[in-house]
């Protein structure tokens, strides 16, 4: 009898997990917890089935020899082994995820985090015992539960965390939709290098795989790389990684415009493939460090300082392969029009770097009402493609539905076809070339190319964006309050 785990049942069983946490961990929380317990579990499992194999295939002998495990799980640092604990369950599971990390330095340093788990007024016994329960009704071997729905289930995880805890998750989501489209049209290819220089959960790193893996196409030998800025995002997107099955990759923690982590002696390192939805519009960066920045990310300019969007921008730009390279960004429409970058908008079209603009609907800017455009580059552009840039519209083709907004695969095809034919079609996409740009003062708005399409002022748009600003503060602030206020009432720690 089969104990294949069905997508239907996997979802059920991981946000199960959320809801034993629900009254005693706030939304935003549930992340810290249940991702490495999951992880810890498929480790523990997946190393009990190679077990099994070698014995049957080798002896009892041989399974003490490394290259037939993927990872090594050290003696009492098993799932079973805590399972068995009573007493200070969140030490034994600390001790276990250390010594599991101590034992594979090269793959799993620091994957599990740094949460409080010894904080017994936030997490006594009897709720990690519940979760270690509730985890261990499901074996979650290879066979029970391949890497691509054991991924796909991790996805959904991450998305419900994003949708119950609001503006707090959204830092490592991104509408998976927008990313499938992005993906489609740079078309990655088997041994291309992919990279993402703020890549939360490592969605879009996923996608490039998935892609060539519906092409039937060989995906083992692509070159995964990926920058996040957050700690705990950082470790959960390597373990998102190790979940589909990927295991070829580096993920680095830290700031990528303070301390770019890829790089080639005195400059960055280039890959063929840069996706990526960078944090919009931040204040707080270092903007003289920038203006003097030594791997020649400033030469579009220095952004202002109340926005960081072309920082990025020209980060992901040098990051490009000369020849080969491509990039799909995901963007707010305030990049394409805004007077502050003018400057920095003429050299990048002149340069003829910017082959398609995308306008894309409402709410697939995950998390915030304001509209969001991908932005297309080449390093080189064909011969039929140089000193134009194509404009789509395609702010209908998008579906909404128990209040999320999402693409379906009709919409995926139709803007993707559109962009890989380069076509003209009414009120939908149009061709403009550098010079035509050039007698908009420079402007990238979608409305000035595509007829029937309603442009936005500058006022407008800074207003969105403030009403956006202030929703995110007011949602963050509320989350942090609801978690300093659980801590004071169990009398737990608080961390300034």
């Amino acid at each position: 009898m089969s104990n294949k785990i069905t997508i239907d049942e996997l979802e059920k069983y991981l946000w199960g997990s959320a809801v034993l946490l629900r009254t005693h961990v706030d939304a935003g929380a549930y992340k810290q917890y249940i991702f490495p317990l999951l992880f810890f579990k498929r480790l523990s499992d997946v190393y009990d089935e190679e077990c099994e194999k070698i014995r049957k295939e080798y002896g009892e002998e041989a399974l003490d020899w490394e290259e037939n495990h993927q990872f090594l799980i050290p003696d009492g640092a098993h799932w079973n082994d805590v399972r068995n604990v009573s007493q200070n369950v969140g030490k034994a599971i600390k001790d276990a995820f250390h010594a599991i990390e101590v034992a594979n330095p090269e793959k799993l340093q620091g994957i599990f985090g740094d949460a409080s788990w010894t904080n017994k007024n936030r997490l006594p016994d009897r709720l990690l015992k519940d979760l270690m329960e509730h985890f261990s009704s499901k074996t979650l071997s290879i066979e029970n539960c391949p890497a691509d729905e054991l991924g796909q289930g991790y996805e959904y995880l991450i998305k419900q965390f994003a949708d119950d805890s609001g503006h707090t998750a959204q830092e490592f989501y991104t509408n998976r939709t927008v990313v499938n489209l992005m993906t489609e049209m740079l078309k990655p290819q088997p041994g291309e290098s992919i990279y993402d220089p703020t890549c939360g959960s490592a969605g879009m790193l996923i996608s490039a795989v998935a892609y060539l893996k519906q092409q039937k196409k060989e995906w083992r030998n692509l070159s995964i790389y990926g920058q996040e800025i957050v700690t705990l995002t950082s470790a959960i997107a390597r373990m998102n990684l190790l979940l589909h099955g990927i295991q070829d990759f580096e993920i680095v923690n830290a700031d990528t415009l303070k301390t770019p982590a890829f790089t080639d002696h005195a400059k960055l390192q280039q890959f063929d493939i840069v996706l990526a939805n960078p944090p919009y519009s931040i204040k707080q960066w270092d903007r003289t460090a920038f203006e003097n920045d030594k791997y020649g990310r400033n030469f579009l300019g220095t952004p202002p300082q109340g926005r960081a969007d072309y920082a990025f921008f020209q980060h992901i730009l040098k990051s490009m392969d000369s020849t080969t390279g491509r990039c799909s960004i995901l963007f707010p429409h305030g990049v394409l029009s805004r007077n502050d970058e003018q400057s920095m908008r003429k050299t990048l079209v002149q340069m003829d770097l910017v082959e398609a603009i995308i306008g894309i609907g409402k709410g697939l800017f995950y998390n915030s009402p304001m509209e969001a455009c991908i932005i297309i580059c080449r390093s080189k552009k064909s011969a039929d493609r140089r000193h134009k840039v194509l404009f789509i519209n395609a702010k209908n083709e998008v579906t909404r539905k128990n209040a999320q907004s999402y693409l379906e695969p009709e919409h995926i095809h139709k803007i993707s076809e559109v962009y890989d034919k380069f076509a003209i079609i009414e009120s939908f996409s149009n061709v403009a070339t550098i010079e035509q740009i050039a007698n908009n003062n420079y402007s990238l708005g979608i409305p000035k190319y595509v007829a029937g399409v309603i442009e936005e002022t500058e006022e407008e748009q800074n207003l969105d964006e403030a009403i956006d600003n202030w929703m995110r503060s007011s949602s963050s602030a509320q989350n942090e309050y609801k978690i300093l206020n659980s801590l004071l009432l169990e009398g737990g720690e608080v961390n300034v």
